[in-house]
């Protein structure tokens, strides 16, 4: 969430000066955050075949 907000405040400055390439980097770090979210969430539900 808080990168999501960071990326929001840079998207929506009123000076039209957001850093493309800080938000790009922000996006993917938050992509990355996210797989590991759910490689961890993975591991400790494994699949319960019925």
């Amino acid at each position: 969430r808080d990168l999501d907000e960071v990326i929001a405040r840079l998207i929506e400055r009123p000076d039209g000066g957001a850093d493309l390439l800080q938000i790009q980097r922000l996006k993917k770090r938050k992509l990355i955050l996210k797989d590991q979210m759910h490689q961890l969430e993975s591991a400790l539900l494994p699949d319960i075949i019925a």
